[in-house]
């Protein structure tokens, strides 16, 4: 169940924001416009002086104003030194070498929360379960919030949502009253494993997504993507313990029609280069941030087999990348184990 905070003003909490990128930079923001001191730590020492001196992330988030309460440094130990919270948005593919740098200089008792949305190659972790593998943390201690949050509309203050999610309650609340502010709406719930995976998958769908908009597909197509998109996000989520009315919230549809629907989207955009010929190569080289997306595709797929869940949009959108499917025949909403007509239950 995801319950909305109900705020008074919280105290000035010290936290820390480990990656600068567009979503870490705009998710400080959000954490310093609700009343926190922020640290952001940027790994180019040249990028941490301008959001300290300038106040901006010209790189990332051209012509926005960063609050007066949030400062960056390329150097960790400042940044993590008495954190109350710490938030983590860096490669989800680089979260475990990452760790293995900070975990000694994180508070004991902090809250680690993840902003990342992927899934490890090799291991299939989720970035909340290699958080406690290799901070060796209570699981009460960390969470992860998702929701429909594209960095560039939060940065110039539009309003949104999104939900933080915990084991425990009172993580989930603490963080998620942290984490609002006039145009950032935090609600809880403690179904990790929907919140998270409904951030992972929802990435896969909007690359689908991406590539039939490239072929110059239109929103009928779309809309037939995304509606059996959003089944096979519920069924993998479910599969591996999941609550199947996350997916029909914030987490899962809200952000799935957010990163489907938006150019702003990485995955979507990563999607469209792929739907016009270019190759997986060529794509990579033209996207200037990481799109989640193609990164998760195998190792989601490999734990979707492993719990038998048909996912024939995610599988299509591997033969693309693969180079073994003209994007002009992807058509996973088509797909049914026979000629038949094929009994849905939505």
């Amino acid at each position: 169940m995801t319950l909305p905070i109900r705020l008074s003003r919280p105290g000035v909490r010290r936290v820390a924001v480990l990656g600068a990128g567009s979503w870490g930079t705009t998710f400080a923001k959000v954490l310093a416009d609700g009343g926190s001191d922020v640290a952001l730590w940027a790994r180019r020492p040249e990028l941490a002086r301008e959001i300290s001196q300038s106040k901006r992330n010209s790189d990332y988030l051209p012509g926005i104003n960063l609050p007066r309460n949030l400062w960056a440094s390329s150097f960790i130990p400042d940044v993590l030194d008495g954190a109350e919270i710490v938030f983590i948005s860096v490669p989800s593919q680089s979260l475990r070498e990452n760790l293995r740098i900070v975990r000694d200089l994180i508070p004991s008792n902090a809250i680690v929360v993840s902003l990342m949305k992927g899934v490890e190659k090799g291991t299939g972790d989720r970035m909340s379960e290699v958080i406690l593998q290799e901070l060796e943390m209570l699981p009460d201690l960390v969470a992860v919030a998702s929701g429909p949050n594209l960095a560039l509309e939060i940065a110039k203050e539009q309003p949104t949502a999104a939900v933080v999610s915990s084991t425990s309650l009172e993580t989930a609340t603490i963080v998620a009253a942290t984490a609002t502010n006039p145009y950032f709406r935090s609600f809880v719930n403690t179904d990790v494993i929907g919140t998270e995976f409904g951030g992972v998958l929802k990435n896969l769908i909007a690359v689908a997504i991406g590539i039939v908009d490239g072929v110059g597909y239109g929103e009928n197509t779309k809309a037939s993507i995304i509606t059996r998109g959003l089944v096979e996000m519920t069924d993998f989520a479910v599969a591996y313990g999941g609550l199947a009315q996350t997916l029909s919230g914030l987490a899962g549809l809200g952000d799935l029609i957010a990163t489907c629907e938006s150019s702003l989207s990485r995955n979507n955009t990563a999607g469209r280069l792929l739907g016009q010929g270019y190759s997986f190569t060529d794509v990579v080289k033209q996207m200037n941030q990481t799109a989640e997306g193609l990164s998760s595709v195998a190792p989601i797929l490999e734990l979707a087999a492993a719990r038998g869940v048909d996912m024939p949009i995610v599988e299509q959108v591997a033969q693309v990348l693969a180079g073994t499917m003209n994007p002009r025949d992807i058509a996973p909403h088509l797909t049914t184990e026979e000629d038949t007509p094929a009994i849905l239950v939505e």
